[in-house]
Protein backbone atom coordinates (compact mmCIF):
# COMPACT_ATOMS: atom_id res chain seq x y z
CA UNK A 1 0.00 0.00 0.00
CA UNK A 2 1.47 3.46 -1.03
CA UNK A 3 2.09 5.81 1.85
CA UNK A 4 0.89 8.92 -0.23
CA UNK A 5 -1.94 10.50 1.55
CA UNK A 6 -5.36 9.61 -0.62
CA UNK A 7 -7.67 12.38 -1.70
CA UNK A 8 -10.47 12.54 0.86
CA UNK A 9 -14.04 11.28 -0.76
CA UNK A 10 -16.67 14.32 -1.81
CA UNK A 11 -18.35 15.70 0.87
CA UNK A 12 -22.15 15.58 0.32
CA UNK A 13 -22.30 19.29 -0.50
CA UNK A 14 -19.74 18.91 -2.79
CA UNK A 15 -21.78 15.94 -4.84
CA UNK A 16 -25.16 18.13 -4.52
CA UNK A 17 -24.46 20.93 -6.85
CA UNK A 18 -21.33 19.95 -9.37
CA UNK A 19 -19.27 21.66 -6.37
CA UNK A 20 -20.82 24.60 -5.70
CA UNK A 21 -21.84 25.71 -1.89
CA UNK A 22 -24.77 28.13 -2.12
CA UNK A 23 -24.23 30.89 -0.41
CA UNK A 24 -27.23 33.22 0.47
CA UNK A 25 -26.28 36.62 -0.12
CA UNK A 26 -28.21 39.51 0.98
CA UNK A 27 -26.90 43.27 0.15
CA UNK A 28 -28.54 46.33 0.72
CA UNK A 29 -27.51 49.79 -1.50
CA UNK A 30 -27.71 53.28 -2.49
CA UNK A 31 -30.03 53.48 -5.03
CA UNK A 32 -30.68 50.45 -7.94
CA UNK A 33 -27.54 51.09 -10.31
CA UNK A 34 -24.85 48.85 -9.20
CA UNK A 35 -22.34 50.79 -11.49
CA UNK A 36 -23.14 54.03 -9.85
CA UNK A 37 -24.93 53.83 -6.31
CA UNK A 38 -23.20 52.48 -3.49
CA UNK A 39 -23.03 49.28 -1.81
CA UNK A 40 -23.92 49.81 1.97
CA UNK A 41 -25.01 46.69 3.91
CA UNK A 42 -23.95 43.22 2.60
CA UNK A 43 -24.97 39.37 4.83
CA UNK A 44 -23.57 36.18 3.63
CA UNK A 45 -24.66 32.58 5.33
CA UNK A 46 -22.91 29.70 3.69
CA UNK A 47 -25.93 26.50 3.69
CA UNK A 48 -24.91 23.90 5.67
CA UNK A 49 -26.09 19.91 5.80
CA UNK A 50 -27.67 18.47 9.65
CA UNK A 51 -27.15 15.51 10.80
CA UNK A 52 -30.44 13.80 8.46
CA UNK A 53 -28.71 15.50 5.54
CA UNK A 54 -31.38 18.72 5.47
CA UNK A 55 -30.27 22.03 4.44
CA UNK A 56 -30.09 24.81 6.83
CA UNK A 57 -28.52 27.98 7.29
CA UNK A 58 -24.97 28.58 8.97
CA UNK A 59 -23.55 31.27 10.11
CA UNK A 60 -24.03 35.25 8.81
CA UNK A 61 -21.23 37.06 8.18
CA UNK A 62 -22.10 40.68 7.70
CA UNK A 63 -20.21 43.85 7.06
CA UNK A 64 -22.01 47.68 6.96
CA UNK A 65 -19.76 49.88 4.21
CA UNK A 66 -18.61 53.38 4.13
CA UNK A 67 -20.01 54.42 0.43
CA UNK A 68 -17.17 53.92 -1.68
CA UNK A 69 -15.64 57.32 -3.40
CA UNK A 70 -17.29 58.23 -6.24
CA UNK A 71 -20.47 56.46 -5.83
CA UNK A 72 -23.84 57.73 -5.42
CA UNK A 73 -26.83 57.98 -2.77
CA UNK A 74 -30.24 58.02 -3.37
CA UNK A 75 -31.88 59.36 -0.41
CA UNK A 76 -35.15 58.14 -1.18
CA UNK A 77 -33.12 54.29 -0.94
CA UNK A 78 -31.73 55.21 2.71
CA UNK A 79 -35.76 55.97 3.54
CA UNK A 80 -36.23 52.49 3.12
CA UNK A 81 -33.45 50.34 4.78
CA UNK A 82 -33.63 52.83 7.56
CA UNK A 83 -29.54 53.30 7.09
CA UNK A 84 -28.17 56.05 9.03
CA UNK A 85 -24.47 56.63 7.02
CA UNK A 86 -21.71 57.44 9.65
CA UNK A 87 -23.84 56.61 13.22
CA UNK A 88 -21.13 55.14 14.92
CA UNK A 89 -23.06 52.39 15.91
CA UNK A 90 -22.59 51.22 12.45
CA UNK A 91 -18.91 50.24 12.07
CA UNK A 92 -18.61 51.35 8.84
CA UNK A 93 -15.80 49.58 7.42
CA UNK A 94 -14.42 50.63 3.63
CA UNK A 95 -15.43 48.19 0.64
CA UNK A 96 -12.23 46.23 0.67
CA UNK A 97 -12.18 45.46 4.09
CA UNK A 98 -15.86 44.49 4.33
CA UNK A 99 -15.39 42.51 1.40
CA UNK A 100 -12.75 40.56 3.13
CA UNK A 101 -15.52 40.60 6.67
CA UNK A 102 -17.72 38.34 4.40
CA UNK A 103 -15.34 36.74 1.60
CA UNK A 104 -13.59 34.78 4.40
CA UNK A 105 -16.22 32.81 6.45
CA UNK A 106 -17.43 32.23 2.59
CA UNK A 107 -13.56 30.52 1.80
CA UNK A 108 -13.31 28.57 5.13
CA UNK A 109 -17.29 27.46 4.34
CA UNK A 110 -15.98 25.91 0.39
CA UNK A 111 -12.79 24.31 2.16
CA UNK A 112 -14.75 22.94 4.68
CA UNK A 113 -17.22 21.07 2.19
CA UNK A 114 -14.94 20.35 -0.38
CA UNK A 115 -16.40 22.82 -2.92
CA UNK A 116 -15.04 24.58 -5.70
CA UNK A 117 -16.12 27.88 -5.15
CA UNK A 118 -19.46 29.63 -3.83
CA UNK A 119 -22.66 29.83 -5.92
CA UNK A 120 -25.07 33.25 -4.79
CA UNK A 121 -28.42 32.40 -3.86
CA UNK A 122 -30.52 35.28 -3.88
CA UNK A 123 -34.34 36.56 -3.92
CA UNK A 124 -33.89 38.99 -7.20
CA UNK A 125 -30.22 37.65 -6.68
CA UNK A 126 -28.40 39.26 -9.63
CA UNK A 127 -29.36 42.17 -8.01
CA UNK A 128 -27.04 41.17 -5.28
CA UNK A 129 -24.43 39.25 -7.57
CA UNK A 130 -24.23 42.63 -9.85
CA UNK A 131 -23.35 45.01 -6.71
CA UNK A 132 -20.98 42.53 -5.60
CA UNK A 133 -19.40 41.82 -8.47
CA UNK A 134 -19.03 46.20 -8.94
CA UNK A 135 -17.77 46.33 -5.70
CA UNK A 136 -15.44 43.43 -6.18
CA UNK A 137 -14.35 45.55 -9.65
CA UNK A 138 -13.62 48.66 -7.95
CA UNK A 139 -11.43 47.37 -5.34
CA UNK A 140 -9.40 44.76 -7.81
CA UNK A 141 -10.10 42.28 -5.10
CA UNK A 142 -8.79 39.08 -6.33
CA UNK A 143 -10.39 36.21 -4.03
CA UNK A 144 -14.09 36.33 -4.81
CA UNK A 145 -15.14 33.15 -4.07
CA UNK A 146 -18.45 33.59 -6.11
CA UNK A 147 -19.32 32.22 -8.98
CA UNK A 148 -18.75 35.47 -11.69
CA UNK A 149 -22.55 34.89 -13.64
CA UNK A 150 -24.67 31.91 -12.44
CA UNK A 151 -26.41 31.94 -9.19
CA UNK A 152 -29.66 30.25 -7.38
CA UNK A 153 -32.47 32.36 -7.25
CA UNK A 154 -35.34 31.97 -4.70
CA UNK A 155 -37.76 34.09 -6.56
CA UNK A 156 -38.26 31.15 -9.01
CA UNK A 157 -37.77 28.68 -6.50
CA UNK A 158 -40.54 30.18 -4.64
CA UNK A 159 -43.00 30.75 -7.56
CA UNK A 160 -42.87 27.26 -8.80
CA UNK A 161 -43.25 25.87 -5.35
CA UNK A 162 -46.00 28.60 -4.44
CA UNK A 163 -47.20 30.78 -6.91
CA UNK A 164 -45.54 33.77 -5.27
CA UNK A 165 -42.43 35.90 -6.03
CA UNK A 166 -42.66 38.84 -3.37
CA UNK A 167 -39.85 37.44 -0.36
CA UNK A 168 -42.82 38.76 2.61
CA UNK A 169 -45.54 36.72 0.39
CA UNK A 170 -43.36 33.49 -0.20
CA UNK A 171 -42.39 33.58 3.41
CA UNK A 172 -45.90 33.51 4.54
CA UNK A 173 -46.21 30.78 2.20
CA UNK A 174 -43.42 28.58 3.53
CA UNK A 175 -44.60 29.03 7.24
CA UNK A 176 -41.76 31.31 8.25
CA UNK A 177 -43.15 34.30 8.72
CA UNK A 178 -42.52 37.83 7.76
CA UNK A 179 -41.86 40.83 10.35
CA UNK A 180 -42.05 44.01 8.09
CA UNK A 181 -40.47 45.82 10.91
CA UNK A 182 -37.21 44.02 10.35
CA UNK A 183 -37.34 44.13 6.72
CA UNK A 184 -34.18 45.94 4.98
CA UNK A 185 -31.72 44.75 6.91
CA UNK A 186 -29.47 42.67 5.15
CA UNK A 187 -28.99 40.09 7.99
CA UNK A 188 -32.53 39.66 8.46
CA UNK A 189 -33.37 39.51 4.80
CA UNK A 190 -30.64 36.94 4.11
CA UNK A 191 -31.86 35.04 7.06
CA UNK A 192 -35.75 34.64 5.61
CA UNK A 193 -34.03 33.62 2.26
CA UNK A 194 -31.90 31.04 3.78
CA UNK A 195 -34.94 29.53 5.29
CA UNK A 196 -37.08 29.95 2.39
CA UNK A 197 -34.42 28.53 -0.11
CA UNK A 198 -34.25 25.18 2.86
CA UNK A 199 -37.31 24.85 3.00
CA UNK A 200 -37.93 24.52 -0.75
CA UNK A 201 -35.15 22.39 -1.54
CA UNK A 202 -35.78 20.01 1.68
CA UNK A 203 -39.30 19.58 0.14
CA UNK A 204 -37.46 17.74 -3.13
CA UNK A 205 -37.07 14.33 -3.33
CA UNK A 206 -33.35 13.22 -2.90
CA UNK A 207 -31.17 13.34 -6.02
CA UNK A 208 -30.08 9.62 -6.61
CA UNK A 209 -27.48 10.37 -9.09
CA UNK A 210 -25.95 13.55 -7.23
CA UNK A 211 -22.73 12.01 -6.86
CA UNK A 212 -22.43 10.55 -9.92
CA UNK A 213 -19.18 11.11 -12.08
CA UNK A 214 -20.50 13.75 -14.50
CA UNK A 215 -18.84 13.14 -18.52
CA UNK A 216 -15.96 15.82 -18.84
CA UNK A 217 -15.95 18.23 -22.18
CA UNK A 218 -14.71 15.47 -24.86
CA UNK A 219 -17.17 13.51 -23.70
CA UNK A 220 -20.21 16.07 -24.04
CA UNK A 221 -20.64 18.70 -21.86
CA UNK A 222 -18.97 20.96 -24.26
CA UNK A 223 -21.24 24.14 -24.89
CA UNK A 224 -18.54 26.10 -26.49
CA UNK A 225 -18.01 28.44 -23.89
CA UNK A 226 -14.05 28.74 -22.86
CA UNK A 227 -14.82 29.61 -19.13
CA UNK A 228 -15.55 25.45 -19.08
CA UNK A 229 -12.20 24.77 -19.12
CA UNK A 230 -11.50 27.39 -15.99
CA UNK A 231 -14.01 25.79 -13.54
CA UNK A 232 -16.86 28.66 -14.12
CA UNK A 233 -19.69 27.16 -15.62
Amino acid sequence: MSGAAQPSAPTPMAARFRGYLPVVVDVETGGFDWNRHALLEIAAIPLEFDADGRFVPGEVAHANLAPAPGTLIDPKSLAVTGIRLGHPLRGELDERAGLDKVFAPVRAAIKRHGCQRAILVGHNAHFDLNFLNAAVARVGHKRNPFHPFSVFDTVTMAALAYGQTVLARAAFAAGIGWDPNEAHSAIYDAEQTAKLFCTIANAWPPLAHAAAPFPDAAAGDDDGDPRDVQGCT
